[in-house]
């Protein structure tokens, strides 16, 4: 057995067991990526996949065990070259993160300048999407950090830890009837058309869930995933715009903003690393620079399964 076997069964799992994906994704051709399955699988006595011809239906029994084993194998190959690299240039290399737009628009810029003046010859790579691919691109290897408020601590695999704490806040054209409005109420919001997130990002539950508890039927005239957006439509008069307290600072002097937190409650944005990874120090360096809690050390020691309350 070899590691191009390995690594042909994890990404024929991740390419939903579609081979002509994964011979496109490994830069190779099918029928050898089929071989190859075939004679890992006589070599260990098991299938690992149940076949309907020359297709792949389903993982098997003791295929689950073995991809396990192969996730391990895998994670430790990637750590080999990350310690390599490590210790071959020690402050050269490429920090990659996954994160959502919010994030990366309005949070990361400062942490983000601040490494790059203590480690210059590390390059900084950004990984945008929606939580839920934030957290895929970090189980399959594509970051080795990253930064959302929502899906990252649904993933086994990831070891998530509190960020920082952060509330939604009311923004409204300068003239608008709820701008002289210090404490808005849900009825107050829910008189007028709504420009909101998009229902899977940057806390878009706890507004709904706050809504539906008063029994209120807001109009949501338009949904983004950019706070840039919201604040777009906002200007044109779509409707009251509704942000993380992030997207209005510093203060926009044609725009009002009002603290939504005695309605919605507050928000935690999560860092988190995959289980069992090797961080190299620029990694560890940059998640100190996010939060003045996460040291390497505790970094270090949640890694380890040492501890379990990791709370804000």
């Amino acid at each position: 057995m070899n590691l191009h076997q390995f690594r042909f069964v994890q990404e024929a799992v991740r390419r939903n067991l579609n081979l002509t994906e994964t011979a496109k994704a490994l830069h190779t051709s099918q029928p050898g990526i089929s071989k190859a399955i075939l004679e890992l699988e006589e070599e260990l006595g098991v299938d690992i996949f149940a076949r309907h011809g020359k297709r792949l239906r389903r993982v098997t029994e003791p295929g689950q065990l073995v991809l396990k084993s192969v996730e391990v194998i895998m994670r430790e190959l990637a750590n080999l070259k990350r310690i390599g690299e490590e210790y071959s240039k020690q402050d050269t290399g490429t920090l990659s993160i996954a994160t959502t737009h919010t994030q990366a628009r309005y949070f990361l810029p400062d942490p983000v300048a601040q490494l790059r003046k203590r480690f210059p010859r590390v390059q900084v790579v950004l990984h945008q999407g929606m939580p839920e691919q934030v957290a895929r691109m970090l189980l399959d290897d594509v970051a080795e950090i990253a930064l959302a408020t929502e899906s990252l601590s649904t993933h086994e695999g990831l070891l998530t830890l509190p960020c920082y704490e952060w509330q939604h806040v009311m923004v409204v054209p300068t003239n608008h009837a709820l701008a002289q409005v210090e404490r808005p109420t849900l009825e107050q919001l829910a008189a007028h058309p709504l420009v909101l997130y998009h229902s899977t990002v940057t806390g878009r539950t706890r507004i709904d869930q706050a809504f539906d508890r008063a029994r209120l039927k807001p109009t949501v005239a338009l949904e983004a995933i950019d706070s840039d957006v919201i604040k777009t439509y906002v200007r044109l008069g779509l409707g009251v715009g509704v942000v993380t307290e992030l997207a209005m600072q510093p203060p926009e002097a044609d725009l009002v903003s009002r603290p939504l937190g005695h309605l919605f409650g507050s928000n935690t944005t999560h860092v988190a690393f995959k289980r069992g990874a090797y961080l190299r120090q620029f990694v560890l360096a940059f998640a100190e620079l996010l939060s003045p809690r996460l040291t390497g050390k505790l970094i270090e020691r949640a890694m380890s399964g040492q501890g379990t309350d990791f709370q804000l």
